[in-house]
């Protein structure tokens, strides 16, 4: 029998001990797996907190259902009818500038009529069809790819924000083939942006015609998915699914090669023998496991930066608030001058998010733009996002709950070169035969890209122990 250590017991690591279960016993391969965590919960940054009848999510909020495999996930583990869609509110989504929030707009004639783009920049970016493709191979920050096709407005008040919200990254140090590796494919095939949505529609329409289905055109779309008791849940009910052992308190602290496999040595002192390791651990953490090892792996662990993050949670009376929350929330253009990144009205995307007559508005302060605001006091931290509340959506009163959580090390950031990263990592395991990688430092950061990961890797192990 085959025993496989999964390190980390994030989303990544639980869905790779269960779909390595389901696998093996498809092949009718036998092993044994165990997940190690070094924290005494499961989900990684899966943690859905429940105070005061306020439902504050740790981290994600969900998960977009445009993808199939968090929905296959789900089906697998039975609880498909647990799935809790957001509402309409969530495809109503805001950029505060210029002192005003502006409605994000969906199609051609809202884009005319909206004021958050001057003509000037509307113009320019109208412009982007003339642009000719860069295709010298060489990866691109996502600041000089928004000013090369779009212009310096769009790229401000459009690609910034949205690389803030997803990555709570820098637009001039992330990479556009690894953040963004659909838009990069498109000026590649169309030439251009907007000559692949012209063409992409017309694709869309005559697959209509044909009765087959279809995607977005103009992105991967999709709607906000999560489960009423909060994101938790998919963690839990993964972790169920798990037929191994699963424990927590069990911090990896090396990984030593010995001959036939691996021998973990644990916090506390415990070591574990194994035939294979599977990594879904942060890659700072990973970094320590394999100094000895595979120093030249740790030397390319030790380049994948990870953003801070502050999550802010405030509940109010309803009747507190004097405008509208019909909407997913707004992001903030880093020239805007404020504190936050920007506030997501949960409890207008999911019900159970908050008590009856009662609204939960979650912020996000700090990123790769702001690290220092990790530093600050919890009344600092309330202090400024309270004032950028009054200024962005006219709230003067206190909030009537009130929670900060704090990530040091929130989301990793894929600067340029990561794909250069990846590959030498790939080159680097290679000389470590029955070791894996994967988890959101490497392979995408949503929790479908982690899904989506967990199962590919799994495919390679499977394939190997087959041989």
């Amino acid at each position: 029998m085959t025993r496989i250590a999964i390190i980390g017991a994030g989303i990544s690591g639980l869905s790779t001990a269960y779909a390595l279960e389901q696998e093996a016993e498809k092949a009718g391969i036998e092993l044994q797996t165990v997940v190690l965590e070094k924290k005494e919960r499961l989900g990684g940054k899966i943690w859905s907190i429940q105070e005061e009848g306020f439902l504050c999510e740790w981290g994600p909020n969900g998960f977009l259902d445009s993808k199939p495999w968090t929905l296959e996930l789900c089906d697998s583990l039975g609880v498909r009818e647990r799935l809790l869609r957001s509402n309409d509110n969530a495809r109503k989504r805001f950029i505060y500038t210029g002192g005003e929030l502006h409605r994000l707009p969906e199609n051609g004639p809202m884009f005319l009529k909206s004021k958050l783009i001057s003509w000037p920049g509307k113009a320019r970016l109208a412009y982007e069809m003339l642009v000719p493709p860069k295709r010298d191979g060489e990866d691109e920050t996502l600041g000089d790819f928004g000013r090369r096709r779009l212009g310096d407005e769009a790229l401000d008040k459009l690609i910034a924000p949205m690389v803030s919200g997803i990555f709570a990254g820098d637009p001039e140090t992330m990479s556009l083939k690894s953040c963004f590796p659909r838009i990069h494919q498109l000026e590649q095939e169309y030439g251009g942006l907007i000559k692949a949505m012209v063409m992409l529609a017309k694709q869309k329409k005559q697959e209509r015609k044909a009765g087959k289905a279809v995607a977005s055109a103009a992105g991967p779309g999709g709607v906000l998915t999560s489960f009423e008791n909060g994101i938790q849940e998919l963690a839990d009910h993964t972790a169920a699914g798990v037929k191994g052992e699963v424990r927590t308190g069990a911090g990896v602290e090396k990984i030593v090669k010995k001959e036939g496999g691996f021998e973990l040595r644990l916090s506390g002192g415990d070591a574990l023998d194994v035939d294979v390791v599977i990594s879904a651990a942060p890659a700072h953490d990973l970094s320590g496991m394999v100094e000895e090892l595979a120093p030249g792996v740790k030397a390319i662990l030790d380049e994948i930066p990870y953003a801070t993050m502050n999550v802010i949670c405030f509940g109010y009376e309803r009747e507190k608030i004097a405008r509208d929350l019909d909407g997913f929330g707004y992001l903030i253009p880093k020239k805007e001058g404020k504190d936050i990144l920007g506030t997501l009205w949960d409890s207008s995307i999911f019900p159970n998010r908050a008590p009856e007559g009662k609204v939960l508005l979650r912020s996000m302060m700090g990123g790769a733009t702001n690290p220092g605001a990790i530093d600050l006091s919890e009344d600092e931290v309330i202090a400024r996002t309270r004032a950028n509340l009054k200024d962005i959506m006219g709230i003067d009163a206190a909030p009537d709950f009130a929670r900060v959580f704090r990530h040091p090390r929130a989301i990793p950031q894929y600067t340029v070169g990561h794909q250069k990263r990846l590959l030498a990592l790939d080159e680097g395991l290679q000389k470590i035969p029955g070791f894996y990688l994967t988890g959101n430092a490497f392979f995408g950061v949503g929790l479908n890209d982690c899904v989506n990961a967990s199962n590919q890797v799994v495919e390679r192990v499977i394939g190997d122990l087959k041989k």
